[in-house]
């Protein structure tokens, strides 16, 4: 099949066309098709489905265009991921859903449907738990969030948690400095906030309290109003741990929970909190469940293979196990 689209605005076409027709040849990579460019024409070569498919890619990028969307490479795949699982699908209500602009100018969207489904559940419910593998944007949203509701001022600091695995419950008994021992463990945290804030904003905020970075057993005895609590890497959480975190919401406060509950590093034989609160929580109003999957993940096109290879090698060896 051949398809031929006309893009009269000549200017408007090189954008989305993009340097050296770079965003072309992405589509072309993600798709069975031959594009064809001359100006702002370009034809369309394959089958019926790849065809028709590559052409809604480009009128639906052209729309995000027009509305001052700067269009990446990234984001060509982002939308081929997104129509071709339905077509009816309009990428504007998901590419223009600004969560947070960084210091540094970057502006963070949701980049694929449950993604945005997340952000929109954060908006609404006061507990929020997201569950799927890493690299689909669970925690790094969470923050964004959590920045845009301190700055928006409804909300009048931050906490960021995540359980020390290997420290457990024995934190308050390490000789030395406490936060050299667990400081590993609140890396990616620090990290994902560095990317959002200049280094001097972020370290200003901590100092003063409205921003907390700390270990899961640092919750105990407290109780958390007026905040925005992210618990990162919940599936290393025991039951009581998990029971006494949810049990420190206060009022005035959101708390999202996230976590990867194929990614268990507890000791053999412990239950993780994680999983279990699906079955205990599950039905109550407030509370909303947000499942990812590896078609969410935002990194390297790699990552989203290499997940679906473990889940099919896992779902191989079921059998074999019992």
């Amino acid at each position: 099949m051949q398809k031929n689209l006309n893009f009269e605005d000549i200017e408007e076409a090189k954008a989305l066309f993009g340097p050296h027709n770079d965003h072309l040849k992405a589509i072309e990579r993600n798709l069975e098709v031959k594009i064809h460019s001359k100006g702002g024409r370009v034809i369309i070569e394959g089958d019926e489905l790849d065809v028709e498919l590559a052409g809604r890619v480009l009128k639906e990028l052209q729309k995000l265009l027009r509305r001052g969307y700067p269009i990446y490479v990234s984001d060509i795949d982002f939308a081929i991921r997104i129509l071709s699982a339905d077509s009816s699908v309009n990428l504007e209500d998901i590419f223009l859903d600004t969560v947070y602009i960084s210091s540094q100018k970057k502006v963070i969207t949701p980049k694929t449907v449950v993604q945005k489904e997340y952000i929109d559940a954060i908006r609404r419910y006061d507990m929020v738990i997201g569950i799927g593998p890493a690299g689909t944007g669970k925690t790094y949203l969470a923050m964004a969030m959590a920045l845009a509701f301190l700055m928006k001022k409804e909300v009048k600091r931050i906490i960021l948690t995540r359980p020390a695995v290997e420290a457990g419950e024995k934190l308050g008994f390490l000789p030395g400095d406490l936060y050299e021992k667990v400081n590993p463990y609140l890396r990616p945290l620090y990290d994902a906030l560095h990317d959002m804030l200049e280094f001097d904003q972020a370290t200003k905020l901590m100092d003063r309290g409205i921003i907390e970075v700390a270990p899961l057993a640092f919750m105990r005895g407290r109780t958390l109003n007026d905040s925005f609590v992210i618990l990162d890497e919940a599936q290393n959480t025991k039951p009581e741990q998990m029971k006494m975190f949810l049990t420190r919401m206060g009022f005035g406060s959101k708390v999202v929970i996230t976590g990867d509950i194929t990614q268990v590093d507890l000791p053999e034989g412990k239950a993780s909190g994680l999983i279990q609160i699906q079955h205990i929580l599950r039905g109550i109003k407030g509370i909303r469940f947000v499942y990812f999957s590896e078609k969410d993940v935002i990194r390297h096109p790699l990552v989203q293979d290499i997940i679906k290879a473990y889940e099919e090698a896992e779902r191989q060896s079921r059998p074999m196990e019992n």
